[in-house]
């Protein structure tokens, strides 16, 4: 079934009786060519990729929970490509344009809002560092607009320019940037798989992985072994506790990230807004409510949820920003699980076991990469070979000295 406008109409005019569900639940096969582990965005990105762009039979996702039930329903839904180095840019500005014709491309209104993202700069070293950024930017095809004091208060004149420690004195925009409905990814990527013969296996959490001689056979699960001739593993926050069964120790944390949605409000934002002095970025909901975030918290969890410090740290950074929120009400808050690795950037890679795979470490840019991941990741299982925006994303990058440290904060994965 094709979504559109007039099948909208066509079923208001006979009852919604010709709806279906959005994708079968099928019990798992004695055997797969493709396993993928995780049921979010990028494992279902990566399902849906493997069969549509690389002509691969025979896939399943399976899923410890429900589908969408982590970081991709868990996230402050920015989508962006302004990163500054070489590993980066090209693969986050793959995935903007992946993100541009999403919707057309699996047939489901993702929501994609190219509301435009700025970056606010507080001082003169701040500028030149936005200034190397947005060109490095532009020599990657992407696009970025150096704007000054005046241009911002033309757009956000409610802003705190004056601050007298965090004077706003220009900014780096992406007009391409902006928000997505995340939930919205999670379900057209599972419905576009299940259309084209994907299994979709929920409450199957993995418990080992059989491997012989080097080899992987099928993963162990809590609904029996599945047999597999390659399996890609992609569970975010989990990343070390599902490799663990296959031997590997990975260079990643995980740390819980909180994300906040106020009241709803009058229209205030159009964009979506990062605090140059402080870790802040927010951006209004079609509800009406403020969607903000801020830090990591800083031990090692698997936790859903934070605690009260960084809330306390991410209300000041707002109030910094902008003191007219504050009499508004926080409604809500929740925590997805990151995969914090030693560098701050990603893995898309095969393991020393024959026929596994692992994509993770995404740290806080997973949901923002999820097209370009999946398409990546496929890429890399259908053809043994890295995808050319993803030659960097290699699990052996520190043993070769060539870490991708856009932050410049050294090997200390919560400080990405």
């Amino acid at each position: 079934m094709r979504y559109s406008g007039f099948r909208v109409i066509a079923e208001a005019l006979t009852g919604h009786k010709g709806w279906k569900p959005v994708w079968r639940d099928p019990a798992p096969q004695a055997e797969y060519d493709y396993i993928i582990v995780g049921g979010g965005g990028h494992g279902l990105a990566t399902a849906y990729y493997l069969a549509k762009e690389f002509g691969q039979k025979r896939i399943a996702v399976i899923e410890k929970g429900y589908l969408g039930g982590g970081n991709v329903g868990r996230n402050t839904t920015i989508i962006r490509s302004n990163y500054l180095l070489d590993g980066n840019e090209p693969f986050y500005e793959f995935s903007l344009k992946l993100w541009e014709g999403l919707e057309q491309d699996f047939n489901y209104n993702a929501m994609v809002s190219q509301r435009g993202i700025l970056n606010l700069i507080h001082s003169d070293a701040q500028r030149d560092a936005f200034t190397r950024r947005g060109n490095a930017m532009i020599l990657n095809g992407a696009d970025a607009d150096l704007l000054d004091r005046e241009q911002i208060r033309a757009m956000y004149p409610w802003l705190n320019f004056d601050d007298a420690r965090f004077p706003i004195k220009g900014g780096l925009a992406q007009r391409r940037g902006g928000t997505v409905r995340h939930d919205a990814v999670a379900w057209g990527y599972a419905r576009g798989a299940d259309s084209r013969g994907v299994d979709l296996i929920q409450n199957c959490e993995v418990t080992g992985m059989r491997i012989e001689n080097g080899k992987i056979l099928g993963v162990e699960t809590s609904r029996g072994f599945i047999g597999a001739k390659k399996v890609g593993v992609a569970v975010a926050g989990s990343s070390s506790r599902v490799m663990a069964h296959a031997g590997m120790r990975l260079p990643i944390e995980s740390h819980v990230l909180q994300a906040f949605v106020s009241e709803g409000l009058k229209p205030l934002i159009d964009g979506v807004i990062t605090f140059g002095a402080g870790h802040f970025y927010v951006s209004q909901s079609d509800k009406g409510g403020l969607v903000f975030g801020g830090d990591i918290d800083g031990y090692n969890t698997y936790a859903q949820r934070g605690n009260l410090p960084v809330i306390e740290d991410v209300a000041e950074g707002g109030m910094a920003l902008m003191p007219a929120i504050g009499r508004a009400r926080l409604l809500r808050t929740w925590g997805g699980v990151m995969d914090m690795s030693m560098d701050g950037s990603p893995f898309i890679d095969k393991t020393p076991v024959d026929g596994l795979y692992f994509n993770g470490g995404w740290c806080y840019g997973g949901f923002k990469a999820t097209p370009a991941s999946g398409w990546c990741f496929a890429h890399l299982m259908a053809k043994d070979a890295p995808h050319k925006v993803a030659t960097a994303y290699r699990l052996d990058r520190f043993l070769k000295g060539k870490m991708i440290d856009e932050k410049g904060q050294g090997a200390q994965p919560n400080l990405h």
